[in-house]
């Protein structure tokens, strides 16, 4: 029996060690070393000021700047802590109700806009978090942006135009436009 116990110690000395320190010091040191923007947050800003993640959502709600997908986390939107989904079916009253409201208040800041209101600006995304609209969403806010700044549309849609993203390697996902990284843009050209 003795003879088992100290073979088992030893290796649960030399696993704790492996898995719980060497192990995670080099992961670390390789992220750090080929991947250092994303190893620390992919944050936007200056090192003295992050603004934010380039791959989670901020709220934005004055009329000069774009604005994302809703999240539906809780307790406040975007909470990277409570990642997830409303969870509603397209027939659950709360999501038509929420949906109308989205579309409502969309209507009123914009009044003169008649164009149909693309279904991002409307429902959340899966995990509550996402950082990207898609370029109808973004042109879709470009009338209200451009008299909100008293600057031409065009100026604007050329932002968006130069801020959209294509498919990653040609073929996944579809074309996107980072809300954070278009109006910290449109903060730059006003500077």
């Amino acid at each position: 029996m003795i003879k088992q116990i100290k073979p088992a110690i030893l290796m649960l000395l030399f696993f704790t060690v492996l898995t719980g320190i060497v192990y995670p010091l080099a992961v670390t040191f390789c992220a750090q070393t080929l991947f250092p923007n994303q190893a620390n947050g992919s944050l936007l800003g200056s090192d003295e000021q992050p603004l934010g993640s380039e791959l989670i959502g901020q709220v934005f709600s004055r009329p000069e700047y774009f604005w994302g997908r809703p999240s539906a986390t809780s307790p406040a939107p975007y909470n990277g802590g409570a990642s997830s989904g409303s969870n509603q079916g397209p027939t659950n009253p709360a999501l038509i109700d929420a949906v109308k409201a989205r579309i409502k208040g969309l209507r009123d800041a914009d009044s003169v806009h008649s164009d149909s209101i693309p279904v991002d600006l409307v429902t959340a995304s899966a995990s509550g978090l996402d950082p990207h609209i898609s370029p109808a969403a973004a042109a879709y806010q470009i009338s209200r942006i451009a008299k909100a700044r008293h600057i031409s549309p065009d100026s604007v849609s050329e932002l968006v135009d130069r801020y959209t993203e294509a498919r990653q390697w040609g073929i996944l996902g579809e074309p996107r436009v980072n809300v954070l990284k278009l109006n910290l843009a449109l903060d730059q050209r006003l500077k």
